[in-house]
């Protein structure tokens, strides 16, 4: 299915399917897990995203820097919404050493579903995957770009750092967020969940992709315009609060989708547990639950840094909150200084889980943006649960591999 190339770059001798899978390995240097030398690696690739030159800039960026690093790779174009999420399910992922996603945050959302979707769900989970920036937003692969230490870039240079991080092979376990809704739908998150404001600019900026980033700016100002206030509920479980309270009862053992089990939610027709924390407000501009640093290459939404391993950024605006501020705060965040304004409508605090229920129907939900109908939904952050391709770091005490994660070499 779909349109594919193969790489040049050399690779041992037969077919890829008979050759013996290898394993990752520990690299000494500076103590992160690696790829092995040389690898192969599926690319999908999505030609209608951000400005429609995806396939140009990996043939003109990509290319000649994973020729040069014995990265050997099968190119195959998606045709369609949610191709890659059909083409991982049943993908013989033996034969790839990692699987490299080339667009938006929303393909990599597709794949990621699409792994977790598998029977064999448990260890297709933990293949590494690489996100190389050819979309709008590029959150996910500006937050790598972050981490690695390299300056805030983006387009082109944004591209070249992500393709040099694939070429250096090294990975970090990511976090990995569960959302369950009222309809019973489950699905997993990478990057984020918005609704209000956020999710807006998000989804109604569509109409003006070929602007890539600058359709945001635009979509901002148009909804600055016409700002609307959200009513729903909000709840959640800080971080401290795990610690002296312990986990909920599992009420989620009754669930029956394949996934890991969501030990810190209760059913939602049910109230949240007593130590969460309920927020008094019900008007709201905008709810964001974030798992890294960036919602897009320009928007350096959480600078407080990386989440630590099963946390996530929760913010919220307050109604009130006047068209200036908003726009001072928005404008503020290309830099990471919005929190300097210590606005009294802003609230930020490190969370394990929320609940969002939405009170009349109006907004929309963008997860890693993509649409997601209006319903209660709720969610808790899973710690290291993928592997992705990302700089060197000091891996943390909880940064160890999981059944079928990458293994050190002995």
């Amino acid at each position: 299915a779909g349109a594919a190339a193969t790489g040049s770059s050399p690779t041992a001798p037969g077919p890829p399917w008979q050759r013996e899978t290898r394993v990752e390995v520990m690299n000494p240097a500076c103590g992160a897990w690696s790829l092995p030398r040389p690898c192969r690696v599926l690319v999908l690739l999505n030609p209608r995203g951000g400005k429609g030159k995806a396939l140009q800039l990996f043939r003109s960026h990509v290319q000649p820097l994973l020729a040069r690093a014995d990265v050997s790779f099968t190119l195959m174009l998606t045709e369609h919404r949610n191709h890659a999420r059909e083409l991982v399910r049943v993908e013989e992922l033996g034969r790839w050493d990692a699987l490299v996603v080339m667009s938006g945050d929303g393909l990599m959302h597709e794949v990621v579903n699409g792994l977790m979707e598998r029977p064999d769900w448990e260890t297709a989970i933990h293949k590494p995957l690489c996100s190389l920036p050819a979309g709008s937003g590029n959150a996910l692969a500006a937050s790598l770009n972050h981490y690695a230490g390299y300056e805030q870039v983006t387009n082109e240079d944004l591209l070249t750092n992500c393709t040099l991080l694939l070429c250096r092979r090294l990975l970090a376990p990511m976090n990995l967020l569960s959302l369950q809704t009222a309809s019973g739908l489950r699905l997993f998150s990478v990057l984020s969940l918005a609704w209000g404001f956020i999710a807006d600019v998000d989804l109604e900026s569509e109409r003006f992709r070929r602007l890539g980033e600058m359709r945001f700016t635009l979509g901002t100002f148009l909804r600055l315009a016409a700002l609307r206030v959200y009513k729903g509920t909000l709840a959640y479980l800080p971080v401290e609060r795990v610690v002296s309270q312990g986990p909920a009862p599992a009420a989620v053992e009754r669930q029956n989708q394949q996934g890991p089990t969501d030990a810190h939610l209760v059913p939602l027709q049910e109230p949240v547990p007593p130590h969460w924390t309920v927020v008094p407000e019900q008007d709201f501009v905008l709810v964001l639950a974030l798992l890294h640093t960036h919602l897009s290459s320009e928007m350096f939404a959480a600078p407080m840094g990386q989440c630590p391993a099963g946390t996530m950024h929760l913010f919220y605006v307050r109604a009130g909150v006047s068209r200036a501020m908003l726009l001072r705060l928005f404008l503020a965040m290309e830099k990471g200084k919005h929190m300097d304004y210590d606005c009294p409508y802003l609230v930020y605090v490190p969370v394990v889980a929320f609940r969002l229920e939405p009170k009349d129907g109006k907004g929309v939900f963008a997860v890693d943006g993509e649409l997601m109908i209006s319903e209660a939904v709720q969610g808790q952050v899973h710690p290291d649960y993928i592997w992705m391709v990302s700089g060197c770091v000091e891996p943390q005490p909880s940064q160890k591999p999981q059944q079928g994660a990458p293994q050190r070499e002995h």
